[in-house]
Formats: structure tokens, sequence, C-alpha cells
């Protein structure tokens, strides 16, 4: 930045502002009476046509046992959003200056307990916009309105129900609102990635507030402490998910306020970190951009710092010589082991979708040229990998069949030592004349085969995929349709693993039995991706028949999060209802489908630079094909 404040002066400078205004100021204090949170709670509620009965999820039971966290989020989320509202002109000013300069003695300090004393007007800021009530979207209401349908109305409803609120604003919604289910689990939590299907569909509806609220809290929850302890989330990492909680004021018993409990994994099954989280917070924020217009929030400083620290992350050096990310087994949304380890597609689309978004949005200063310069170097290595050792068709697979192993040299083409034998019986059959797929994951001698809805439509949405690619992608959904879509689109996944090979990979898994949940389940939530693809594409009446297909029944099944058996006839055995993606999906993809232009602002174009560097990458006379001395700087595909 332009005034050298470090990523850590910065965040720990927002945070003490938070935490001062939050304390010494009568008018943003700790929520103290929960009686007035409630009445504007029930005033908004009202306002949506909601009764107050709706929103007793919010109400925490402080009876109820959880373990704390170290460190709790306190509730400065209006001051936090306020205070690092600046330009990067305004960033010189000097009370950020001295703010800093107080910062880095705090964090210098030998005892650690130093505190940062404030004297009256050092810190001026305006008038804190959320302390003011948010006019709701009137077009928000849950009621009848004209052109909708039943099932339409009643998913609306059911979205705004699902709303959680913090400080009395929106923040975000549950994963699950299901009145009839005692064991809520995780499932009332805002997941990041759950949440992204529900910000589109209230962006797209004009309703901002509850997204640019979300953006920020997340944002205020990153983790930025870089550690070496194994148990602590990286510098960088967004959380999984977050909670609300009421917990007692310290030293005052009839008094509470509101904290912002993040779950980084520690908690999770299995206890693995998100690595999907960041790279849709990135997406997510460039849409907010798009849909309202309003680009003050991606060009403030904090949330320039939160998209420089995911990139970093991201890219920083390791052991692996691939362009693609590597992450380890249930780091998505198959968050259970599923055999996707190493190089799974769905996280190589969407770093690919981050990465072109955030180039998009970084602000060009000089503290951000060798951070662009590798996130370009990145999306033309990346992007050659994907599309040459990725794609599979009739044609391509007669090559794999026919491969030679063991081969030594840079000129090999087999260059990950395919054995031609793991082509399984089942894709020998099932792979159309005419279409094709990304497979699932590469590594060195071993190719997973298996077709992964999210990754190869979330590849066409972000233009990884190439156009002719797009066209073969949705042609195999044609294709397949008794297969992928059936009774309820979409499988997750396609084909379930069965048998010995269910054991060994999935560990026995009994929530992953073949056909059901990740393994080949079938997911009302990825309506919105197929949609937002197919528009892209200009075949919008694939997702139009997907959509009639889903709508026979989503509303009847209660909203499940998703369908067991090959066909999808049954609701999942675990599945929860009112799974709040199931009807943010479907409600993306009727609003898409009524206004197509609206898609355009979900998806990136094929960029003529990186297609360009393609070009020249393929051509067989360009001498970098070649690895020799005389290249200071090759990309490695």
């Amino acid at each position: 930045m332009a005034t050298g404040i470090s990523e850590m002066s910065f965040h720990a400078t927002t945070r003490l502002y938070a935490q001062h205004f939050c304390t010494a100021s009568p008018f943003i204090s700790p929520l103290r009476k929960n009686a007035k949170v409630n009445q504007r709670r029930s005033l908004h509620a009202r306002s949506w046509g909601i009764s107050e009965k709706t929103h007793n999820f919010q109400k925490i039971n402080l009876s109820q046992n959880f373990q704390s966290r170290k460190k709790f989020t306190e509730c400065h989320c209006q001051q936090a959003s306020d205070i690092a509202n600046l330009s990067h002109d305004e960033a010189n000013s000097t009370w950020v200056q001295d703010a800093v300069n107080k910062v880095s003695q705090v964090l210098g300090s030998t005892n650690g307990k130093s505190a940062i004393e404030f004297e009256n007007g050092s810190a001026k800021h305006g008038e804190d916009p959320t302390l003011v009530m948010p006019e709701p979207a009137k077009d928000l209401q849950p009621k009848k309105t004209r052109g909708s349908s039943l099932v339409e109305d009643e998913a609306w409803r059911l979205l705004v129900e699902s709303m959680v609120y913090y400080c009395g604003s929106p923040v975000g919604t549950i994963a699950a609102n299901d009145p009839l289910d005692s064991n809520k689990l995780n499932y009332d939590q805002v997941f990041i990635r759950d949440f992204i299907p529900s910000g589109i569909a209230f962006l797209l509806k004009g309703e901002y507030e509850i997204v640019r609220n979300f953006i920020l809290h997340t944002l205020q929850l990153q983790s930025w402490e870089k550690t070496m302890d194994c148990h602590s989330p990286g510098q960088g990492l967004m959380p999984a998910s977050f909670k609300v909680r009421t917990v007692p004021l310290d030293g005052d018993e009839n008094a509470t306020e509101e904290v912002l409990d993040p779950d980084f994994g520690e908690a999770a099954i299995g206890r693995v970190a998100p690595v999907d989280s960041g790279l849709w917070w990135i997406i997510l924020l460039r849409a907010y951009g798009k849909c309202s217009g309003d680009l003050s929030v991606q060009e403030r400083i904090d949330v320039q710092t939160g998209i420089k620290m995911i990139l970093k992350l991201c890219l920083a050096d390791g052991f692996d010589m691939f362009p693609t990310l590597l992450v380890t087994d249930g780091s998505c949304m198959i968050d259970r082991r599923m055999g996707i380890h190493g190089h799974p597609l769905e996280i190589q689309a969407l770093f690919y979708s981050a990465l072109m978004c955030a180039r998009e949005m970084l602000a060009p200063e000089d503290g951000s040229a060798d951070l662009i310069r590798a996130l370009n170097n990145r999306l033309i290595a990346l992007s050659f990998h994907i599309r040459e050792y990725y794609w599979v068709d009739m044609k391509k697979l007669n090559e794999i069949y026919r491969y030679k192993t063991e081969e030594y040299s840079y000129d090999a083409v087999n260059k990950f030592n395919i054995y031609p034998d793991q082509i399984p019986p089942w894709l020998v059959e099932w792979m159309p004349i005419k279409g094709g797929f990304l497979i699932g994951n590469l590594q060195p001698a071993h190719m997973d085969f298996r077709f992964f809805s999210l990754g190869n439509l979330w590849s066409i949405v972000s233009s990884l995929a190439t156009t002719q690619q797009s066209h073969a992608i949705l042609d195999l959904i044609e294709t397949k349709w008794s297969d992928l879509v059936a009774q309820m689109p979409l499988k997750i996944c396609y084909p379930a693993l069965e048998g010995q090979e269910w054991r060994i990979i999935t560990g026995s898994d009994p929530k992953n039995t073949p056909w059901s949940y990740h393994n080949g389940g079938s997911w009302p939530t990825l309506l919105w991706q197929l949609t937002v693809a197919c528009i892209k594409m200009n075949r919008p009446e694939i997702a139009e028949r997907a959509l009639e297909v889903a709508e026979k029944r989503l509303s009847i099944d209660k909203w499940p999060e998703y369908y067991d058996t090959k066909s999808a006839r049954f609701i999942g055995k675990q599945a929860r209802l009112y799974q709040t993606w199931s009807i943010a999906g479907y409600l993306v993809a009727k609003l898409l489908l009524e206004k197509p232009d609206l898609a355009k602002t979900l998806w990136s174009e094929e960029d003529a630079e990186i297609l360009n560097a393609l070009n020249v990458m393929v051509d067989p006379t360009n001498p970098r094909r070649k690895r020799g001395k005389v290249l200071k700087k090759t990309y490695i595909v």
C-alpha cells in the first residue's frame, strides 16, 4: 500500500479501533439490552412480512453447552465496517498512520499487554450507516406476485426466514431451517459456500445489504496471524462457517452481548480446513460489485488486504510441481473422504475463477505488482494444464488407451505415466461419441475419470474450459440426462463408488453409501451453476428443462439437501429438510432464466492475453515448448 502499512498492522488497527469504539462509545456499545435488539429484529421482520416467531432460531439458549473459542470476534460489526472504509488516498491521513504506529508498539511490546490510549477526537469517522435501520427491498415481500409461482413464493419466504442477524443487521443465512429437527449439529450456522447462492439470489433481487454485511463480517473473521501451530488456521484462511452466539458480559450477570464464533475446521467432521471458502468469498465480492454497482467495498484497504492474503495463501511455494492447487480430501463441497485428495477439479475451477476475479478487483499499486505478475503466470499455466491434461472425450480416451509408459524426457507424451489399464470399464461404455468432460483429478500415475458436476460447470462459467469443451460438457449432460439429471438435478458426481472400492476410498463411510450424499447423490443446489453455464453458452433450454424437473418435487419434498438412488427417486436418508442452498439454488435459476442478461455478472469471459499465451504455447514452431538452458523462465505445464 502507498502508506507502507503492513497487513498485520492494518488488521490490528481495525480490530483495536473496533474494540475501542464498541466499549467507549455510548452509541455503539456492546448489546447490553437484548430487548432493544429484539425490538429492532422484530421491526425488521415485520417490514418483510414475517412474524416474530419466525426468528426464534436466532435466540441462543444460554444453557446450551458449547466449547468457547479462545477469542471471539466481539460485537463491533458497525465500527469495523466504518473504520476501514477508506480509499488508498485517504489511507495517508494522519490518524491512520498514528494508529498504525501505536499498534506497532503494542505488537512489539515484551509483555503483550500494552493498550492503545485514545484521546477525544483522535479517530474521526462519519455517521455509522448500520446504526440506521435499512429499508428492505419491497419486491422481496413473501407474498404472491404477478407471474410468480406458488413454489417460487414459498422459496422466497423460506429464504427470508433463514436470515441470521448480528447487531440488528442481516449477515447471512443458516444452512438449514427445519423446525422439526431437534439435532441441528452445525446446520444452524452460516457457511460461506452455502451462502453463495443465497447471496446471489439477494443480489439479483436488488437486496444488497445482507451481501455487503456478509462480505465484511467474514473478512473480520479471516485468519491473519502467521502461526506455526498445526492446530491453528494459516494466514489468509477464511472460516468454513460462523455462528452468532449470545454470551454474558464479564462482571455483569444481567448483561449479554452477541459474538461471531467462526469454525475453521476445528469442529468439523474430519477436522479439515476449507480451501474453497476464500475462493467463493472473492467470487461473491466481484458479483456484489457487478450487481450493485458499488465498487467502494472492493476498493477498501481491508478488503484489498483480504484478497491479497487469500491469493498469497494459494500461490505460496510448496513441493508441488504442478500449477494446480494441492489440497487434502474433503476440503470443498465434498467435505468427507471421497478420494479427491490431490488436485480435484472443483478446487481448480474455483481457484481459476478466483484468480480472474481478483485480478479484476486488485488496485494497481507498487505493492501489488509482484502478486499480479504471479497471478497472471498461474492463470496461463493453470489454464493450459486443465485444458490439455484433464480433458477426455472419445478421441482423448483412445489416445490414453494407446499410451506408452515409463517415458523419460521433456517431450514425453504420457507425462504423468498413466497406465492404460486405469481406464474404467464403465467409461468405455458410457462416453458418448459427441461430448466430453474434465476428469475429477490428476496426479502421477493416477487419473480419476469420474464426472464431477460442480468442477465442470464452473469451468464453463469461469472460462477455464475452451468454448468447444464447454459445449461438449453440455452435450454430455444432454446425452446422459437419465444418469446426471434423472428425477432431480444434479448428480454431484458420476458414477458412485461401490463394493470394495467404496470401502477402501471412503473408509466404509455410512453416509456416503453408493448413490447417496457425496457419493453419487443428487443436489438441487447445483441447479444454479447449471443455469449460469447454459445461459453463457446460449443454451438455456437445458437449464429450463432441468428446472421443470426440480419444480415438480422440491416444494412437495420440503426442499431436501440431497436425493438418493441412481435416478434420484428418494429423499436422502440423512438429508436435512428446508436446506437453504437448495432453496436459493432454485431461486437463482428461476431469476436468471427470467432475465438472462443478469447472468453476465456471474461469469468471466475468456481473457485475450491468456488465449494468446496459450496459442503460443501450443504452436509447434515455438522454441519455448521445449525446456532449454537458454530460457530463464518457463511455464510448468
